[in-house]
């Protein structure tokens, strides 16, 4: 983190001290309670996590209370951070998981309202659904249209880069596991963008 140097005076020279901390200084300050400290990791990764949000949920509103949540839940868990990882890895791993809690309390919402198994009503008009055909198609909303592990998955290791160990001890799953979203989201995603 580059700060303006602070510049002192001593026998007529001037010196200039920097003002840059390293990541770990201003995560053991945030720990302590700095709100400054916390406010400059924030100041560092919300583009990055905000990024990462938006493609995890299609939704720019959606994905903005999703950043917020996650630097909410890193400031509650910053003890837990014990630095076996990168920071950026561990913010990533809140969002994943948040996405995910947000997802399942979705699905047992939509259970609650629906109880027809008729749908009739809920379906367009011209008798059409809502995919998307031809050589049009739009990659970001295919890839939300994938399932929520599935999704987190594909982004976290082909748009992330991140490797299948690091994204099973990220989301708390076998690496064969991560290996097998992947793959089931590629595979959805090939069948979407032939369609």
């Amino acid at each position: 983190m580059r700060a303006e140097p602070v510049k002192y005076v001593y026998n007529s020279l001037e010196l200039a001290v920097s003002n840059t901390y390293s990541e770990i200084e201003l995560i053991t300050a945030a720990r302590r309670g700095d709100h400054s400290a916390f406010k400059k990791i924030f100041e560092e990764h919300v583009q990055r996590i905000y990024a990462f949000c938006l493609r995890l949920s299609a939704v720019r509103q959606f994905a903005e209370e999703l950043t917020q949540d996650v630097f909410v839940k890193a400031w509650e868990n910053l003890h837990q951070f014990r630095g076996e990882s990168k920071f950026t890895t561990w913010l990533h791993s809140i969002a994943v998981n948040e996405f995910l809690m947000q997802k399942r309390s979705e699905k047992r919402l939509l259970k609650k309202l629906i109880t027809s198994d008729d749908l009739t009503p809920y379906e367009r008009a011209d008798g059409k659904t809502d995919t998307h055909h031809g050589l049009n198609i739009d990659l970001e909303k295919a890839i939300s249209s994938l399932p929520g592990q599935a999704k987190a998955v594909f982004i976290l290791h082909d748009i992330e880069g991140y490797k299948h160990n690091e994204i099973s001890k990220m989301i708390k799953i076998q690496e064969g596991t991560s290996k097998a979203h992947l793959h089931r989201a590629r595979k959805i995603l090939r069948e979407e963008l032939s369609k």
